[in-house]
């Protein structure tokens, strides 16, 4: 189980990132000068309509949106780790997965929020970064 501090810890690790409070929905959000990578995503009024339609409700915990590269990378972390991540309507046709903090390690959690921020730098600090690491470019 993650919580936002190990989202903050991790997040703020990567070079770039800065955290702020997202102003529609008054949640922290960690992004570069390119776009945000992880928020905190409350469900809207509209959410809830809307998976109450699918026979669906929104899941207890905290839930955070991160950036991913492609719809084909959302389908595979869902089919992969179900019970960490999902999407909802707002979501279709948007590069983001939802997670449930509850119910995703900080391993998982530190790779997915890897891949975010790998697609909101540079190339050159991307590299150097994964250079650092000991990680494959």
């Amino acid at each position: 189980m993650a919580t936002i501090e190990d989202v903050r810890r991790i997040a703020l690790g990567f070079p770039r990132v800065t955290e702020a409070v997202e102003g529609h929905r008054g949640g922290a959000c960690w992004r570069t000068s390119a776009g945000m990578i992880a928020w905190e995503r409350p469900p809207s009024k509209r959410d809830l309509e809307q998976l109450a339609e699918l026979g669906r409700e929104w899941p207890a915990g905290v839930v955070l949106g991160i950036h991913v590269e492609n719809e084909q990378d959302k389908s595979a972390l869902i089919e992969t780790h179900p019970q960490a991540f999902f999407t909802i309507p707002h979501f279709d046709g948007y590069p983001a997965v939802l997670t449930r903090l509850d119910e995703i390690d900080t391993q998982l959690l530190r790779e997915t929020l890897t891949d975010a921020w790998l697609l909101r730098v540079p190339a050159t600090v991307a590299r150097a970064w994964l250079a650092e690491n000991g990680l494959p470019d």
